[in-house]
């Protein structure tokens, strides 16, 4: 039997409403279609207590598995907003990348962080959290994902900061004051 185009699946990236991953992961389930929102347990803190909770990994994305006719029918679901486009085509992710996504989320053995900055020499970034925020400088060096190095011009010198990435914020070159 010849596999067509309307029924050879393929994984696709949607985008979702904000905090609707799991809204969506029921709905599209409900409707039979195959798929996967990443989700890591957080422990959040509220003032009178603290949690654990399941927090999607790159919030505002799931993943679907479908064919071309699946397509449009998602679209169409609540708190969908449109698929992730490469070159005007909905991006088609790879089956091992999903699953390497998979393997890393069931390991123990440290904590898994996403952040959307790019991180470049030259760069000007703000700590935001740990006992340094607040502090702002220029970015002069990355040894991995948690030391950076950066210079601090009130105190007209450089310091090696070791500190998880998602503690640091790109700044826009526009509102850096020293």
């Amino acid at each position: 039997m010849k596999t067509t185009i309307n029924t050879q699946k393929q994984w696709h990236v949607i985008y979702t409403k904000s905090r609707s991953e799991k809204k969506v992961i029921d709905e599209l389930s409900y409707n039979d279609i195959d798929c996967y929102l990443p989700l890591q347990k957080k422990l959040r803190q509220w003032k009178d207590r603290k949690k654990w909770v399941e927090m999607p990994l790159l919030p505002g994305y799931c993943f679907v598995y479908i064919n071309r006719k699946q397509y449009d029918k998602v679209l169409q679901l609540n708190n969908v907003v449109h698929y992730v486009t490469f070159e005007r085509k909905a991006a088609i992710i790879r089956q091992n990348e999903i699953d390497a996504l998979k393997k890393m989320l069931e390991q123990q053995d440290f904590d898994v962080n996403v952040t959307h900055d790019n991180f470049e020499t030259g760069k000007r970034v703000e700590i935001m959290e740990g006992p340094l925020a607040g502090i702002k400088g220029e970015l002069i060096e990355s040894r991995g994902k948690n030391k950076f190095s950066l210079r601090i011009e009130q105190i007209d010198t450089a310091v090696t900061v070791e500190i998880p990435a998602n503690y640091l914020s790109a700044l826009p070159e526009k509102q850096f004051y020293l």
